[in-house]
């Protein structure tokens, strides 16, 4: 009975220490060890980024508030942007049955490359110098 005890508690523990590491894993993203870590790591990555994107994109509405015509430009700009985004890392992570479980990384690490991207456009444009006639954003 003692032999069985010790080997339950075993394989409670065996079931349960990757499950305890597994958590502690998910919050270290640069010591990722598994695939769905790194897969979730690229997906908080993204998010991110994507949050930052959005900063930018509602600070450009702000200062288009008043031109209701380069607002839809922007609009319209934008959802063009996201749809090609979109189908880009679709492209890049290759057809999600072949791709196995690194699909979501690669299509999160493409994403988030791009949207950085994009942000650096934003940041540009709400940095332009006043009279840039190359610039769609009126400067504060």
């Amino acid at each position: 009975m003692r032999h069985l005890l010790s080997r339950t508690g075993l394989a409670t523990l065996v079931l349960i220490v990757p499950l305890l590491t597994g958590v502690a894993r998910a919050d270290d993203c640069a010591n990722a060890q598994d695939q769905a870590t790194m897969n979730e790591c690229a997906g908080k990555s993204f998010t991110e980024a994507d949050k930052k994107l959005n900063d930018a994109y509602k600070q450009i509405e702000g200062r288009l508030k008043g031109d209701a015509a380069a607002k839809k430009l922007l609009v319209n700009a934008q959802r063009a942007w996201v749809t090609f985004r979109n189908a880009e890392c679709a492209f890049q992570g290759g057809p999600p049955d072949m791709a196995g479980s690194m699909y979501p990384m690669v299509v999160a690490g493409c994403q988030e490359v791009l949207t950085n991207n994009r942000l650096k456009d934003f940041q540009g444009y709400l940095n332009c110098q006043e009279g840039d006639a190359n610039c769609p954003v009126p400067a504060q």
